[in-house]
């Protein structure tokens, strides 16, 4: 794998002061890597993305390692860990890179804390693309020191040592010293310079890029093991709602069902009749746009959840929708009606080549189609927690949050304290997929909790507190046209998306997407079609609207794969020979060209649009799936590729659907190309996960809304994919491509899964769906 060595990474030996870590060892060797955006100005924050998310990222976080005189060595994390794998994936990077021995690494995670960390919001796919190359020269530079000690004290060349597993070898003598009895004389080293830092060869490597686990059937090393798996399945991890600080209090809060509602009045007399229930009080709301505060409401705090939850039951309020009127007539099927209607008019145009009304005219053939993808909840299985302890001016707060710097302001502001008097420990995650990068949750407990001075306080979400008030994925309707010449070949193409804007969350509703939004698929659209225009007409917001996994990646992918694959029927042509023939020649498509201003926070200079790697993840992933063979009747194979986050995926899948409409899915291909791969167990994990939420967004995810209330509570009407529903087999077939920049890995797996599998039923029943979920569609 290749490293950039130019980019702008900053490493410091701060051995000496002890206060960036707050770590024991007065003898240790601490390093720290941070990025250098002291050049960064306001053009180049727009340009790179830094404010294509609130807080940007302009200052992106440090990390430390640490080599203790026992020889222990420990990583700073400053992601959150949701299941992603990051705590052993940028663990691995450091030990492999430093020749630490496995069993003597350990992984601290960090609190919430901008001077020290920077950004820490896990979002974006980001974690390991950022961060590979910094984690691999901060451990090279240690092992060099160490090396260098080593030299000083035999008092022989540095050209003469080499690092082994944990120690230091002189070649020509065989001496060795191990690394904690190294690091106090290395402290007092100067770090290496950029130019003469030695990163080790691959074939040096013993853990990146090197397959794990069970492959295809086969079995590989089950070496490093996971750094949390082993307290994971026997229960000791600690998640937000296994934090126990003590005697504390519980709480759970009523919210206005209309997004903007404030409350009116409540009556607590019956909640306080339930035993365990020691107060009732009202929470201070935002009202819209809402950002990451709270929605106010009614908190009743017990002396355990269930007294709590009782309580709730019995309050009497009275909710004032006022200036949320026009969110209490919100109801799903005719807000859908509004923007299919408003589809088949003009909208703003935010990409245009060629003239389509001339190629429209001259078409041979005219097809066309209206998509449709629902509000959908993220619904981690752990639902949003948080206790808070407050004692005067001081707060610490312990929830498994995706955002602790977030977390750590905004319940600074809400307390009234300075933020350096707020801690926030972040626990293992219980899923996040956007969700728990919204600190809404820790502010609600800490407003309890400054009642309770001195009382740790837990709050406690429900599933339907979660399904009921999230900050749901955007609905969206997507229409499209397209011109066929004599041939079937596409020669004019209007595509025009509506969704509500997250931004709609942090300002006035703009009514449109905005740059990030649009860079999920839309404006980078990479067919070579003579006539293309892109239109977003306006979709105004009446939920919170927020980030989920992929984003708006998923409405884009799910309308253009679709109607990609109509286009191939309507041409009589087969579905993986007219994908090629939309791509046509392999090109880099600079991602300005096309109005893209965002790239994901990328360098368009360093990550372009590239279509051969889309060539590549197609070829790939229907070569492996058996593309083109003879299948039975009501069988059949369905394909969608799609690019985001930096990274290419193309899903295959082989489907039946039996004569009473039920869906059977026998296999699943992936192909997924990420550049340089640091951890290929991971990265099979996030894919095979994608796979099966994916399976789950198609047939059965679904937030209607009826004047404006939500109308899933729970996994009986919001249904998540059963064993039945997933694929018989899963294969994930990774691109080996070292030579070119990491992509992301978390969410690039999720768009195409949703298309894929329509075409896939469509190629075994004839049945053509536009209109997500699939649900009963089937049996119709």
């Amino acid at each position: 794998m290749t490293v950039d060595t130019k980019d702008p990474v900053l490493l410091a030996n701060v051995s000496r002061r002890r206060f960036m870590l707050g770590l024991a060892g007065g003898s240790a060797l601490v390093l720290a890597a941070r990025w250098d955006w002291a050049h960064a100005n306001a053009e180049e924050e727009q340009k790179y993305g830094a404010a294509g998310m609130p807080g940007g990222w302009t200052d992106d976080p440090n990390v430390f390692i640490q080599i203790d005189a026992d020889g222990t060595v420990t990583l700073v994390n400053h992601r959150s860990e949701m299941g992603q794998g990051i705590r052993t994936s940028v663990a691995m990077v450091m030990a492999d890179e430093l020749g630490a021995n496995w069993d003597q690494v350990k992984v601290q995670q960090a609190v919430g804390d901008h001077s020290r960390y920077g950004n820490q919001n896990t979002d974006g796919s980001r974690s390991m693309r950022h961060w590979y190359g910094p984690l691999r020269r901060a451990a090279a530079a240690a092992r060099q020191m160490l090396e260098q000690s080593a030299a000083n004290q035999w008092q022989v060349p540095v050209e003469e040592v080499k690092t082994g597993v944990h120690e230091v070898v002189h070649e020509p003598s065989g001496r060795t010293l191990g690394f904690g009895e190294l690091a106090e004389a290395a402290r007092g080293l100067e770090v290496p310079d950029r130019t003469s830092m030695k990163l080790k060869s691959d074939g040096d490597l013993r853990f990146l890029g090197k397959e794990t686990g069970i492959i295809n059937g086969e079995l590989k090393s089950a070496f490093p093991k996971a750094i949390d798996g082993e307290d994971i399945v026997s229960g000791k991890a600690v998640f937000g709602a296994d934090v126990d600080v003590g005697d504390r209090l519980y709480a759970v809060i009523a919210r206005p069902p209309v997004y903007g509602a404030t409350l009116k009045n409540f009556d607590d007399a019956a909640a306080l009749k339930v035993p365990g229930v020691k107060k009732v009080m009202s929470i201070e709301g935002t009202g819209q746009p809402a950002a990451f505060k709270p929605l106010g409401g009614v908190a009743v705090v017990a002396t355990n959840t269930w007294a709590a939850i009782k309580g709730r039951e019995a309050l009497s309020i009275d909710w004032d929708n006022g200036p949320a009127e026009d969110n209490s007539a919100y109801t799903s099927g005719s807000y859908r009606e509004a923007l299919e209607k408003r589809s088949q008019s003009p909208g703003k145009v935010i990409r245009e080549e060629g003239d389509l009304a001339k190629a429209m005219e001259s078409a041979a053939q005219k097809v066309s189609a209206t998509y449709y993808m629902p509000h959908m909840a993220q619904a981690p299985m752990e639902p949003p927690n948080a206790t808070v302890l407050i004692e005067k001016d001081r707060a610490e707060v312990w929830a498994p949050v995706q955002n602790p710097e977030a977390t750590r302001n905004t319940v600074a502001e809400r307390l009234g304290f300075d933020p350096a008097n707020v801690i926030v420990n972040v626990t293992l995650l219980g899923g996040g997929f956007g969700r728990k990068s919204k600190p809404d949750f820790a502010i609600e407990a800490a407003s309890i909790a400054q009642t309770f001075e001195g009382q740790p306080v837990t709050l406690q979400w429900t599933r339907e507190d979660d399904l009921q008030h999230s900050y749901f994925h955007t609905v969206s309707v997507d229409h499209l046209e397209a011109g066929l010449d004599e041939n079937g070949k596409t020669i004019g193409w209007l595509h025009r998306s509506l969704s509500p804007s997250i931004s709609s969350l942090f300002a006035p509703d703009p009514e449109h997407k905005v740059d990030f939004e649009l860079g999920m698929g839309l404006n980078t659209t990479p067919f070579n079609i003579p006539a293309l225009q892109l239109e977003n007409p306006p979709a105004s917001a009446h939920v919170r609207i927020g980030w989920f996994r992929a984003v708006y990646n998923l409405p884009h992918a799910w309308a253009i794969q679709s109607f990609a694959h109509e286009l191939s029927v309507a041409a009589g042509r087969d579905h993986r020979d007219y994908l090629l023939e939309l791509l046509g020649e392999d090109r880099k498509i600079p991602n300005p060209s096309v109005g893209d201003t965002w790239n994901y926070g990328e360098d368009p200079d360093i990550y372009t649009i590239n279509t051969g790697r889309m060539r590549g993840a197609i070829e790939r992933a229907t070569n492996e799936a058996g593309w083109g063979k003879e299948l039975p009747k009501g069988r059949g194979m369905g394909l969608a590729f799609h690019h985001s986050f930096v990274s290419y995926t193309a899903v295959v899948f082989d489907v039946e659907v039996d004569d009473a409409g039920e869906l059977i899915i026998h296999r699943a291909d992936i192909a997924f190309d990420c550049g340089p791969q640091a951890n290929p167990e991971r990265i099979r994990s996030q894919m095979e996960g994608a796979c099966v939420m994916g399976i789950g967004i198609a047939l059965q995810n679904e937030i209607s809304f009826q004047d404006g209330v939500a109308q899933q509570s729970n996994f009986d009407r919001y249904l998540l994919p059963r064993m039945t529903e997933a694929p018989r087999e899963v294969r994930v077939h990774l691109v080996d491509n070292p030579d070119v920049p990491m992509g992301g890995v978390g969410e690039p797996g999720l768009p195409p899964v949703a298309p894929a599998l329509v075409n896939a039923i469509y190629a075994a029943t004839g049945k053509r769906i536009r209109s997500l979920p699939v649900g009963d569609q089937l049996k119709a």
